[in-house]
């Protein structure tokens, strides 16, 4: 045990040190000056940010995972789906509810849209589209066709928002649909369509075992669409204080019990449904329950580590670092974005479960390592492109709509698998460090060029572009594999045709 999460930490040090060296490099140079204090609350940060890291992902092996899969495939193989569709609908409402990224989300916009009602309404989507996802591998329907129909009401949606003149909450309303797949929901929700999929068979069976974080991250979006066609008055942002002083002292102990409360109640419920449904169906074995026990312990305090270090180091150090370099080299943080885009998705912790769950499905088609790269560039590219827009001040609706119509369209010449991974990989790569390191960023630049009345419409939507990216990067990953294989084939068919006939043998 003791080797494997030693083995876990070095994995999360690889991710978390090239975040942490553009940090302390950039502190070296004359574009941020950063006090002692904050330096060394960002460096000790770091060092709990790599422990949490590493006992998470340990936690997820040990536990998340397998009860997602027990789960699925108990379930499934009771035969009854009514009773299937109900359990996941719970579990997509109830897990998000106590998802600790949208309750951050919710209390930004809480002067204007109830926060509760935001949170509910977030939940019930996903619950509703975790039951289309698994009608989805019931029927054996194609992903393809399911993203594109409601890709299609989603675009409606926006033209009806923006007829009704609420587009501050178009940002809002697309960032939701990143922060609801969490470092919480995604290993569980995964290993349930692995399970589900597993047990269920099909051709198609490795495919089916991706999209359900696709499709739960489109229902958030049209949950929000239609607060937006209804709501009134003008979305306001207040910039909270983003000191480190302001973290400190009491507000240490304060935050800290917070995490424990948020991750204990978000466990807690997936934990509840584990147990009845061992009591009433699975039957595990005491062996295994142990295992995912022990799981679990590790799953809770990596999480609390991680996600205090987050709001306790990097918080404070992403804004000062916007507000700095905006003021001084405001062209320079386009380039910025782009670079810290690149390393930043390496310290997501809910990233090494898929790239881990993507090879495991694949038996090494898709590794971890080209995963890495197509979600590195993709996120890379989202940031530079937001920072860019807030340089220029325009609206979203100019990435948003070309780059899903750009997926969409390149989902009909990949293979489905692709796909799906693609459409997953947007959700995960939007976790708790872009939404409490990047978007504290994207703020301060936003506060310092366009002002704190643009908040809402300009730095808020950074969480939409970097799950918008990866959709691309990866299915052209797909892309360059169908025709590598194509050109292949080509090359053995010509070397066939233009065989020497004297060299074949006829037996006959």
């Amino acid at each position: 045990m003791a080797k494997i999460l030693l083995s876990k930490i070095k994995e999360a040090l690889v991710s978390v040190l090239p975040v942490a060296a553009i940090v302390l490099l950039l502190n070296l140079t004359p574009l941020v000056n950063f006090t002692g204090l904050e330096m060394g609350v960002f460096v000790a940060s770091a060092f709990a940010l790599i422990l949490g890291i590493g006992l998470f992902n340990m936690g997820a092996d040990l536990a998340m995972t397998p009860m997602g899969e027990q789960i699925g495939s108990g379930l499934t193989k009771s035969g009854n789906l009514p009773i299937l569709l109900v359990v996941c609908f719970a579990m997509g409402l109830l897990i998000t509810v106590a998802e600790p990224d949208l309750s951050v989300l919710a209390n930004q916009v809480g002067e204007v849209l109830n926060g509760t009602l935001l949170i509910v309404t977030v939940g019930i989507g996903v619950g509703l589209f975790l039951i289309i996802s698994v009608i989805k591998m019931a029927t054996h329907k194609p992903l393809s066709s399911l993203l594109l129909f409601f890709y299609m009401v989603l675009f409606m949606l926006t033209a009806l928002v923006i007829i009704n003149e609420n587009t501050d909450f178009l940002p809002l309303a697309f960032d939701s649909g990143g922060v609801t797949t969490g470092p919480i929901t995604v290993p569980f929700i995964m290993a349930l369509g692995v399970g589900i999929a597993t047990t269920m068979g099909g051709k198609n069976v490795g495919e089916n075992s991706f999209g359900l974080i696709a499709m739960c991250s489109i229902g958030p979006i049209l949950a929000v669409m239609l607060l937006g066609i209804t709501a009134s008055g003008d979305m306001s942002y207040a910039v909270p204080n983003y000191s480190v002083q302001a973290g400190l002292g009491s507000a240490l102990g304060h935050t800290v019990l917070h995490t424990f409360k948020e991750v204990a109640i978000a466990l807690g419920l997936i934990i509840a449904f584990f147990v009845i449904l061992q009591i009433v169906c699975l039957k595990l074995p005491k062996k295994r329950l142990l295992q995912i026990a022990v799981g679990i312990f590790y799953t809770y305090i990596g999480l609390v580590v991680f996600l205090t270090a987050v709001k306790i180091g990097f918080v404070p150090i992403g804004y000062k670092m916007g507000t700095e370099l905006a003021g001084n080299h405001p062209a320079f943080v386009i380039g910025f974005g782009f670079i810290i885009g690149m390393v930043v998705v390496l310290a997501e912790p809910a990233v090494h479960v898929l790239n881990k769950q993507v090879e495991d499905i694949t038996s090494g088609t898709v590794s971890k390592k080209s995963m890495m790269i197509a979600l590195s560039v993709g996120v890379g590219i989202s940031l530079g492109l937001s920072m860019l827009r807030i340089v220029l001040d325009f609206s979203i609706l100019y990435y948003v709509i070309p780059g899903y119509l750009v997926s969409l369209g390149l989902s009909f010449f990949v293979p489905g698998l692709y796909t799906a991974i693609a459409f997953d990989s947007g959700g995960v790569a939007s976790g708790p460090l872009t939404s409490s390191f990047i978007l504290p960023f994207a703020v301060g630049v936003c506060c310092v060029l366009q002002g704190e009345a643009k908040v809402m419409s300009d730095a808020f939507g950074i969480v939409t572009m970097v799950a918008m990216t990866p959709l691309i990067t990866i299915q052209l990953l797909g892309f360059r594999a169908v025709v590598t294989k194509k050109v292949q084939d080509k090359i053995a068919m010509r070397r066939i045709l233009n065989a020497d006939d004297e060299q074949i043998i006829d037996f006959m």
